[in-house]
């Protein structure tokens, strides 16, 4: 018997501010990571986050979701001491407007806190938006919102999350998102090879989804966590039958640290089409964490594909603190690209200070704190 989800309220957060981890990075711009939730109610089979370590596992095998109530009293403390921030994501993880949200609503309270602040904050998901962050979200000129849609048959979404938006819900979020003046885009994120990759039905995703306001598309293919690679072919196999089991498995050959990726050859043909598709309907196109090995090296595949400034189609400058609140340095915040560090912060430029390091945490923006005191950037 399966079992039922449950919440763990008794969770203090004590986490500090960081952005990308350590790692390969492809994100051209920085950004300060949210996650209020542990856990997910949508349950995506395909769910990379089941093979983190930690309150992740607790999740996937027992079904707890792990709640820190003190989310935003702890980001607030953190921020109240910075100089310089970058917009929020909201959630890389988890979704963040899941049926828990409606009990303890830690990702309006995050926004309302951006917001407040006039920080930039993004969101993920494949739920419906709540007009509360519509409204919310519209007040600050940066923020943005991001809605997932992985394939316009409805019957098809329903077998790959437990929950979520309907496909009609998802799109109506892109038009809700465009009527308010919100910058939308969709993920179409990830394709998972013979199930979602029938390429008439990729096109109408990306027609659907500008016909409804969309600026911009983004676009992966499933990898698979090895720790947790039975549990997802488990999943197929008994859900689309031996057939796309046998071809996933055979597709699978390629691994980059602890994940599977589809050969990459299959790979590079759906993003080109995707980018064709994308360029003849005059939108721009980026990829997410798609990687090939090449001489030995791990390289980015978005340099090649991507055909907008910023990856996430929008860009979003690096904000600097006056008074009790945050505005917009004069820059298009893609750092990852940085050549000179205009903004005082040179080794921000190229997202690393080291050959080995490409992630920022709390005590960087201490750091910092003292060169933008100094330089007085605003």
């Amino acid at each position: 018997m399966e079992k039922k989800i449950t919440y763990i309220e008794e969770v203090k957060s004590n986490k500090k501010i960081h952005n990308w981890y350590p790692g390969r990075r492809e994100c051209t711009s920085e950004r300060i990571l949210l996650n209020p939730y542990i856990g997910c109610e949508v349950e995506c089979f395909f769910c990379y986050a089941l093979g983190y370590p930690g309150n992740f596992q607790k999740f996937r095998k027992e079904k707890k979701i792990y709640i820190y109530k003190n989310f935003v009293e702890n980001l607030k403390e953190q921020i109240d001491k910075l100089n310089i921030v970058f917009c929020g994501y909201l959630s890389p993880v988890t979704e963040p407007f899941q049926e828990v949200e409606k009990i303890y609503c830690l990702s309006e309270r995050t926004i309302k806190l951006f917001v407040e602040k006039n920080i930039p904050i993004e969101f993920i998901t494949k739920s419906v938006i709540p007009e509360s962050i519509i409204e919310l979200i519209k007040m600050q000129k940066h923020s943005f919102g991001q809605v997932s849609i992985l394939t316009p048959n409805e019957d098809i979404r329903k077998v790959l999350m437990k929950k979520g938006a309907t496909t009609s819900e998802l799109f109506e979020n892109i038009r809700n998102l465009a009527k308010n003046g919100i910058f939308a885009v969709c993920r179409i994120d990830p394709i998972i090879p013979f199930i979602t990759d029938n390429k008439k039905e990729l096109e109408i995703v990306i027609k659907r989804a500008i016909d409804n306001g969309a600026k911009h598309i983004v676009a992966s293919i499933m990898d698979i966590p090895v720790l947790i690679k039975s549990d997802i072919m488990n999943y197929i196999k008994k859900k689309f039958g031996n057939e796309i089991w046998q071809k996933i498995e055979t597709l699978y050959i390629e691994r980059i640290g602890n994940y599977l990726h589809a050969n990459i050859n299959y790979r590079r043909e759906i993003f080109t089409f995707l980018r064709e598709v994308c360029d003849k309907l005059n939108i721009t196109f980026a990829l997410c964490m798609e990687y090939e090995i090449k001489n030995g090296k791990v390289i980015g595949l978005n340099k090649e594909f991507m055909t907008s400034f910023n990856c996430e189609g929008i860009d979003i400058p690096v904000y600097f603190r006056k008074n009790d609140k945050f505005y917009p340095f004069t820059c298009k915040g893609n750092c990852l690209n940085c050549k000179k560090g205009n903004c005082g912060i040179p080794e921000l430029a190229q997202g690393k200070k080291n050959e080995n390091f490409d992630g920022w945490n709390y005590y960087d923006y201490l750091r910092w704190n003292k060169i933008i005191e100094k330089e007085k950037l605003l």
